[in-house]
């Protein structure tokens, strides 16, 4: 008797319980959607749940998850992950009233906790809050490191690195498929190492082994983590019961890299001691000066600024932003040329017609390669290297699409979806370079804006053109290229924040006839 009647109060307990938890659910619901409507704020996917608001909608791809919510409740969405308010854009005129009326109240960065270990705490330029230090950084980059007299400075490393690209493709047997995404991504790392401190870690000609081992530990460690989503970013209670592994990476890889990189600049503050140089010498008493050379310069005139820390987080921060990404624009071309070979075949023409055969194309011709320039156009259009811009955080209270945005939320542009918007867009799924013919390279308004816009907006944008410019302008000028089999190049997207391929390209290429004595 004691026993059931024991049982049937568990029950009651049990049913009264959930009871409860039905009524406050329902509450917590209710109560939300009013004071969304009553507050003015951008609507919501209802409901928002407890402690984890939407995170349970989310799934991967994001930029495609967040397209699908935005086609059912609209371009300007305010969303909760977790802890943290988080507005969603996906129309022209949502970011530019973001990123043009509302630019500078946008200017900030969320404090992630990859920022806090890879970006110095927050400091480096990709994560500074807007304020003296980020300015002083972007005067910085502008001037020293992609001003056109910089960048024309290192050109030659630049085409260099793509002729050895292009006798490597020569080695190769017409028959044997190529690992492109393996070959590109090496031809971007040598290239902007080459540029940043005057050293190539991959392919051939590898002076330092074991520093190369090093540095492609490196490169890897850095591109498995910062591809790993960090829930603890939106529920930070998860870091005090135990999600702490992420974290303990983090701190790992951002010791090695800052090792890694102080003995790069230790070697060349050696080096310039000892050829005497100085910062007030002209730049023309050494022609092609590094990177690092040009930072450690700045350095003797002005050392309170110039910190090998600030130093390391430039070094950094053009690292990571100008390899993947290009190699990945690249492939992603090179992808859609083979699926469209009418398209190569009249890329192919262009260049003939206007470089010839007797000279490899270099950077100097791409202003004059229009077709080019709508290939990379359109294939950053279909698929951005950056599909969701880096984050941006509110610094105070302001108006989008109509709604008040509080301060502090973060902001997430879907370029993805503005760049596949058929209400923007005709035909977007589909290939055509042919739609921006006559646009003479502009943005063509915030309908297009691979490399963001307003004060955030990517500074190596030039850097970025060249080099894709000049990589893929080689590889259609001196090789007729095949697909590994008759079936279409796989073009579904992978995980990570530069949207790669599912599936690495691998393709078939031999030497045009016209070309072949040029990669002798």
């Amino acid at each position: 008797m004691a026993t059931g009647a024991d049982g049937t109060l568990r029950g009651g307990i049990a049913q009264t319980l959930l009871c409860y938890s039905a009524l406050f659910f329902a509450f917590w619901v209710f109560t939300d959607y009013f004071l969304r409507k009553l507050r003015r704020l951008p609507p919501s996917p209802f409901p928002t749940l407890p402690v984890i608001g939407h995170l349970h909608l989310l799934k991967k791809p994001l930029h495609r998850t967040l397209a699908n919510i935005s086609a059912r409740h609209g371009p300007v969405l305010l969303l909760q992950f977790g802890s943290r308010r988080v507005l969603s854009v996906s129309s022209p005129s949502a970011a530019e009233e973001c990123l043009a009326k509302n630019d500078i109240v946008f200017a900030n960065r969320p404090q992630l906790l990859a920022a806090k270990h890879l970006g110095n705490n927050c400091t480096t330029i990709s994560w500074a809050p807007y304020g003296d230090n980020w300015r002083n950084l972007r005067r910085i980059s502008a001037l020293e490191i992609f001003s056109a007299h910089r960048l024309q400075t290192l050109a030659g490393i630049r085409a260099d690195e793509v002729l050895l690209l292009l006798q490597r493709l020569r080695r190769n047997p017409p028959d044997q498929a190529v690992d492109m995404k393996a070959l590109l991504f090496e031809l971007m790392l040598n290239v902007m190492m080459r540029m940043i401190a005057g050293k190539r870690y991959y392919g051939e000609n590898v002076a330092e082994v074991e520093k190369a081992r090093r540095f492609r530990e490196i490169v890897a460690e850095t591109f498995r983590i910062t591809g790993a989503s960090n829930v603890a970013d939106f529920l930070p209670a998860l870091r005090w019961v135990g999600v702490r592994s992420l974290e303990k990476r983090l701190v790992a890889l951002k010791a090695n890299r800052d090792g890694f990189m102080q003995e790069l600049i230790e070697e060349h503050r050696t080096g310039l001691a000892a050829a005497g140089e100085s910062a007030s010498e002209p730049d023309g008493k050494k022609k092609k000066k590094t990177m690092v050379e040009v930072l450690l310069s700045l350095q003797q005139s002005e050392p309170i600024y110039y910190t090998d820390e600030m130093i390391r987080g430039m070094m950094i921060v053009l690292l990571a932003a100008g390899t993947d990404t290009s190699a990945a624009t690249m492939e992603w071309a090179l992808s859609l040329l083979l699926n469209n070979p009418h398209v190569l075949h009249k890329a192919q023409s262009e260049i003939d017609a206007r470089v010839g055969h007797d000279r490899l194309i270099n950077e100097s011709d791409l202003s004059d390669l229009p077709y080019l320039r709508c290939i990379i156009n359109e294939t950053m259009r279909l698929f951005p290297v950056g599909p969701l811009l880096v984050p941006h955080e509110s610094s105070e209270e302001c108006v989008v699409g109509g709604y008040r945005v509080p301060r502090g939320t973060m902001l997430l542009v879907n370029v993805w979806a503005i760049q596949n918007d058929p209400k923007t867009w005709a035909e977007p799924r589909k290939f055509m370079p042919e739609r921006f013919e006559g646009l003479d390279g502009s943005r063509d308004g915030f309908k297009f804006m691979p490399f963001g816009s307003g004060r955030r907006g990517c500074p190596g944008e030039g850097l970025a053109l060249k080099m894709v410019g000049l990589g893929l302008g080689s590889l259609i000028q001196c090789f007729e290229w095949e697909r590994e089999s008759e079936e279409m190049v796989d073009m579904s997207e992978g995980p990570g924040l530069t949207m790669p391929k599912a599936r690495p390209l691998t393709a078939k290429c031999r030497p045009r006839p016209a070309m072949a004595s040029l990669l002798s």
